[in-house]
């Protein structure tokens, strides 16, 4: 005697189905530079033409062919603090078939730690639009990272993070937070703050009980708005504020968002604390016009800008690989 047991899939459910064994391709754009904010004709260019090539930072001898065929991307996974110049263009990604979610830094900085970036109001705007555009839960907020100074404390952080929170309400359904770490980069940028008399308190040397409160209060307000709230690479434990840790590429969330079952496996190429699944980035260090003094990207080197042309398969010069 035979039993027959019917099962009724979802497309979702069938997509991932005929997926196993299929290598899983996320496209991060980008950690290393604000690709929709600079060179969103460059990426549709790429787009258009179906792949890029992308040098590895450490050695340029190493450079990857990277497919951004729709049917070998997964997601997309949009890193930016204005993608103003990208959402015309939204259309068109979607025709092509492609799924994508934005992690959208809103934090509101003084311009002396964020010199170049569009004004708060036109942030919040931005991102309203972009959330009506495409749904909230595929816009992320990071309120990130969070630097404690003379000029930014934490009663200062306290009063924006409400402020923008409130602004954002129905807009996302996530924050990410985390506290500034001092890379290479972004501690010569605070000994060069010094000079114009904004001193950055360095992370060993922070209260970490006024720390405790702020994040008390941070996880509160974010669910009195709606959000989730997860920190993202934090060396701090964060849990007892119900502050969990986060995956900015993260298989849950692009499973119950998109409906894809992909890898859980940790992205070995980035930091122990980071718990990203891997994904290939296909922007390159040093090209952000935006000088922000934290940063661990790297700002526009001298040069950099006369080296970038919208028509070559890499970001900047011409590096090129057979298919």
């Amino acid at each position: 005697m035979s039993l027959l047991l019917c099962v009724k899939l979802s497309p979702s459910d069938i997509y991932s189905f005929f997926r196993i064994g299929v290598k899983t391709i996320i496209i991060s754009a980008s950690r290393r530079t604000d690709i929709p904010a600079f060179y969103t004709q460059w990426f549709l260019n790429r787009i258009r033409k179906g792949y890029c090539t992308v040098f590895n930072p450490f050695n340029r001898r190493q450079v990857s062919r990277v497919s951004l065929l729709p049917q070998d991307v997964d997601v997309i996974v949009f890193w930016t603090k204005n993608p103003r110049p990208l959402m015309e263009h939204i259309v068109e990604l979607d025709a092509r078939g492609f799924k994508y979610y934005f992690q959208y830094t809103v934090n509101g900085y003084p311009p002396q730690l964020e010199p170049n970036i569009p004004q708060l109001n036109t942030s919040i705007e931005t991102f309203s639009e972009l959330a009506s555009m495409i749904g909230a839960e595929k816009v992320i907020w990071r309120y990130d990272p969070i630097l404690i100074s003379n000029i930014s404390d934490y009663d200062y952080h306290l009063k924006r993070f409400a402020q923008i929170a409130a602004s954002l309400k129905g807009k996302t359904k996530r924050v990410v937070i985390s506290l500034v770490d001092e890379y290479r980069k972004a501690t010569y940028k605070f000994k060069k703050l010094k000079g114009q008399t904004i001193n950055v308190i360095p992370s060993n040397e922070l209260n970490y009980f006024k720390i405790g409160e702020l994040m008390k209060a941070f996880s509160e307000l974010a669910r009195d708005n709606g959000m989730e709230i997860y920190s993202c690479a934090e060396t701090v434990d964060l849990e007892p504020y119900n502050i969990l840790p986060g995956k900015c590429v993260d298989d849950q969330y692009i499973r119950r968002v998109f409906g894809l079952a992909i890898t859980n496996i940790k992205d070995k190429s980035q930091r122990p604390e980071c718990g990203c699944i891997p994904s290939k980035d296909i922007g390159i260090y040093d090209t952000c016009f935006y000088d922000c003094a934290y940063c661990y990207a790297g700002t526009i080197k001298s040069g950099q800008k006369r080296r970038h042309d919208i028509d070559s398969p890499s970001l900047i010069d011409r590096y090129e690989t057979s298919p």
